[in-house]
């Protein structure tokens, strides 16, 4: 991957619906090179896929939290059944494996308090192996980018 290569990657990351023509003369390329280019970064899996980007208070979801867990202990099966548990609760919007204190950061979206009180209590208390959980609500956004640096 070259220098054109990542001004393609953030060009998109800025408009993913820039059309062919607009992204190559945004990265001063001809349109068959940059769709060449565009089509080799999507095979390569550096490209995993386009989605829309959606305003979480507009959809009806305005509660930010990120969970911070530890496990009672770290054999396989143990990380293997929280992992898996994670992949299917859909309020979980990301899940992090950390080095230190935790196990694990989680960022959450939930509709409301009582809405997180169920989630922790149905989704969460549900999955074998925890030994603690340390909750902190997002009330308000510094920065928010999807847009790599240079």
């Amino acid at each position: 991957m070259d220098a054109k290569d990542r001004q393609i990657i953030r060009a998109l990351q800025e408009d993913g619906r820039l059309t062919n023509q607009d992204l190559a003369e945004r990265v001063h390329l001809s349109p068959s090179p940059c769709l060449r280019r565009l089509r080799n970064l999507e095979a390569a899996g550096v490209i995993t896929g386009y989605t829309a980007l959606v305003d979480q208070k507009a959809y009806g979801l305005p509660i930010t939290v990120f969970i911070r867990i530890r496990l009672e202990r770290h054999s396989e099966e143990v990380v293997k059944t929280f992992e898996a548990a994670l992949g299917r609760i859909d309020e979980v919007l990301d899940g992090y494996l950390l080095a230190g204190g935790d196990d694990y950061l989680l960022r959450v979206i939930v509709a409301s308090l009582e809405a997180y009180e169920d989630f922790i209590r149905r989704r969460i208390h549900a999955i074998p192996g925890i030994a603690s959980i340390d909750t902190s609500f997002a009330y308000g956004v510094v920065k928010q980018t999807r847009v790599y640096p240079v």
